[in-house]
């Protein structure tokens, strides 16, 4: 379905993107992960993505630096020679009260989860225009679409994402790429561990339990696939009907 495509995936060595990047190559893709995780887990996703079959590279990159992410694009480029599929999926969260909120917090989850996508999305839109085709897959949250009490930051840069999204997709839309976001409702994944024990969050979900980095995957490889090619600017919810 992927073969000769190469698919660029922030937050690559875990969770969500870790799910995505075996996905993607599962199905043909080479893949690039763009991480900041320590050597032993990026070298561990590496191994797992890699017995696909498909090529793949990590490349050390903190995506809220926009000089890095420049110099890490531009590698990627000349190691692969070409991006048709970008997935902005690297995010982090530093929750509280907007009254107890650092500065520091918010514009460290901006800079990370918003900025990191545009600047991503910046530095592979010219080798997109040049083929006249791409696929950008936005990873947002429901968060993004209601809002989340203690997660003003985050809420924030996810609805951030949505209007990236969009614009991005109406912009691009004419040369033949597609952008679109994913919103994932409660996930089973590192950083929603504090959650998971959470009975009333459960019976929040009309589906009664937590998704799993697959099911977010599987989306994913859909939206990258030919099968999406004339859907854009959409946002796909992954969340058990919690944002019904």
């Amino acid at each position: 379905m992927l073969r000769n495509k190469i698919a660029v995936v922030t937050g690559g060595a875990q969770g969500i993107g870790l799910a995505i990047s075996k996905t993607l190559a599962k199905h043909g893709a080479d893949i690039a992960i763009v991480d900041i995780q320590p050597p032993e887990k990026i070298n561990s996703a590496v191994q797992e993505i890699s017995q696909s079959g498909t090529q793949v590279k990590a490349y050390t990159c903190n995506v809220a630096d926009s000089v890095q992410v420049a110099e890490v694009c531009k590698q990627i480029l000349t190691d692969f020679g070409n991006v048709d599929i970008l997935v902005n999926n690297a995010g982090i969260t530093r929750d509280n009260l907007i009254l107890r909120m650092k500065e520091t917090d918010f514009d460290a989850v901006i800079d990370v989860n918003l900025k990191g996508a545009f600047y991503m999305t910046k530095h592979v839109y010219r080798a997109m225009l040049k083929k006249k085709a791409g696929k950008i897959i936005n990873i947002s949250s429901i968060s993004g679409l209601f809002g989340n009490a203690g997660q003003a930051n985050y809420s924030a840069s996810k609805a951030g994402i949505i209007g990236l999204t969009k614009s991005t997709a109406k912009e691009l839309a004419a040369k033949g790429i597609c952008c679109n976001a994913i919103a994932p409702g409660f996930i089973l994944t590192e950083m929603t561990e504090n959650f998971q024990g959470n009975d009333e969050l459960k019976k929040s979900i009309p589906m009664g339990h937590f998704g799993t980095p697959e099911d977010v995957a599987e989306v994913a490889l859909f939206l990258a696939s030919p099968a999406s090619d004339f859907i854009t600017g959409e946002v796909i919810r992954v969340d058990g009907g919690m944002a019904m």
